[in-house]
């Protein structure tokens, strides 16, 4: 009899501590956001902004990993932290988006669900107030990945994404950049020279923003969202709503997001490639996305940077720039945010 209670102890102790276990694998939920990668010194920065650029992804990084504490899923984590980035004037996404050639904001943005591999994307919108609500409703609710332009918005409106008159977009120091760029362009023109200005990159400031969040379900996530390059012709698109390009995930490897120079990272298939480096290499998240950024991408020329975490919440963000605008959250209590190199 005693025997048979010692046993029934036993199992007992050990289907507690199974259940303690599986609690705590539970519980392992993280989150990592960037702002934009470039040539970001803290000799030109003032105190003031920092603390403000600081303080928009502590609020952004909140809101993500609040939503993952309280059992939400990744995806949802990821768009109400990047909303937050887009209501900023400070990132060049949503409100904050720079204009193209012509005068108007143009805003690009996507999502990727890890568990399902299904994906959603809007370019080229100009009323959409939060484009990445617009990438989630694709995700959700249509059979398609991408749409683009007017078709894309009369898609948000149909989902009920709010949007938002031309003049929400609107702001100066935006609109200044433009006039200065289109100066310089005339500079070059009227010295007899073709070459094409590309202000986002001359400027060595890629403002795109994006976050990756795992839920404790251990599922991935990864949205990205950009208003694109200062003076861009011809309904240029950039990487960031081009899944593999600009946005992956996948519970099998990692999520994640980039920022930099859109064209290399189409070119490179960036993001994708961190993914297939760790499925067919055995790459671990941090070197596979450290061979992509800083030997990959640089020999082809290509500046910027990104964020990936894998399915048990590590995570990385190499940028081959001086500084970009990143900051993580896990579980676990470690935390971080930074802007320089």
């Amino acid at each position: 009899m005693k025997k048979v209670i010692l046993v029934g102890l036993l199992l007992s102790v050990l289907s507690t501590s199974l259940a303690q276990n599986n609690m705590k694998g539970n519980n392992n939920f993280a989150i990592v956001l960037h702002g934009g990668a470039g040539t970001i010194l803290k000799q030109n920065m003032t105190p003031e902004l920092e603390k403000q650029y600081m303080d928009k992804m502590n609020e952004a990084l909140q809101k993500g990993y609040d939503t993952l504490s309280k059992g939400g899923k990744s995806n949802d984590a990821v768009v109400v932290a990047i909303m937050v980035l887009e209501d900023s004037p400070l990132f060049n996404a949503g409100k904050g988006s720079v204009f193209t050639a012509d005068g108007k904001n143009e805003m690009d943005a996507s999502i990727m669900d890890g568990k399902t591999l299904k994906s959603g994307a809007v370019a080229g919108v100009r009323k959409i107030k939060n484009p990445i609500t617009a990438a989630k409703c694709v995700l959700e609710k249509s059979e398609h990945v991408m749409m683009v332009g007017t078709g894309a918005e009369k898609f948000a409106k149909k989902c009920k994404c709010e949007m938002a008159d031309s003049s929400y977009f609107f702001e100066e120091k935006r609109f200044i950049q433009l006039q200065k760029i289109k100066e310089s362009e005339k500079t070059e023109l009227d010295h007899g020279s073709s070459k094409p200005i590309d202000v986002e990159f001359n400027d060595k400031k890629f403002g795109t923003v994006g976050v990756v969040a795992l839920d404790k379900e251990g599922n991935l996530a990864a949205g990205t969202s950009t208003g694109g390059m200062t003076n861009k012709k011809y309904g240029r698109v950039g990487d960031a709503p081009i899944i593999g390009a600009g946005t992956y995930a996948n519970n099998k490897t990692c999520g994640v997001s980039c920022t930099g120079h859109g064209e290399y990272f189409i070119r490179a298939v960036v993001a994708y490639d961190v993914s297939a480096l760790m499925e067919y290499k055995g790459y671990s998240v941090e070197k596979a996305a450290n061979e992509v950024i800083n030997e990959k991408l640089k020999k082809m020329g290509g500046e910027g940077g990104l964020i990936a975490m894998d399915a048990k919440g590590n995570i990385t963000m190499p940028f081959n720039t001086p500084g970009m605008y990143r900051a993580f959250k896990k579980s676990d209590g470690t935390s971080g945010n930074f802007i320089y190199k």
